[in-house]
């Protein structure tokens, strides 16, 4: 599957439902950014079940900025609408499959039921 574009209209979309989505926060200045793309996209074309989309940092300043993204190109891994992995720096391709790899083989129910956990031990803390 090719890369997709991610603006504030369908990021959401995209990221929120079942399944994975990788995201690169990236721009077209930033050396590392056209380095790290074309890993980027061989790896988009082995994984056609999974969404890899790009947020240009420039065009896309207020996602960035939600995200608190400071340096690029910064990777992000969400599986079933939770975020996973947010790191900066590009990666080999060796080590993206790698993170992709631990992506599918989490078991969901416990990962949820820990953020839950969290949730509420914060909340908890506020009262």
């Amino acid at each position: 599957m090719a890369t997709v574009e991610l603006t504030a209209e369908n990021f959401a979309e995209k990221v929120q439902g079942d399944g994975i989505t990788l995201v690169d926060f990236w721009a077209e200045w930033c050396g590392p950014c056209r380095m790290f793309a074309p890993v980027y996209e061989r790896v988009s074309d082995a994984n056609p079940d999974i969404v890899f989309g790009k947020v240009d940092t420039e065009a896309q300043q207020a996602l960035a900025a939600e995200f608190n993204i400071r340096s690029i190109p910064t990777l992000m891994i969400v599986r079933d609408g939770v975020a996973l992995y947010s790191e900066p720096g590009a990666l080999p391709q060796q080590a993206l499959e790698s993170l992709i790899q631990q992506a599918r083989d989490l078991d969901m129910a416990e990962i949820r039921a820990k953020v839950a956990e969290a949730e509420a031990q914060a909340k908890a803390q506020t009262a």
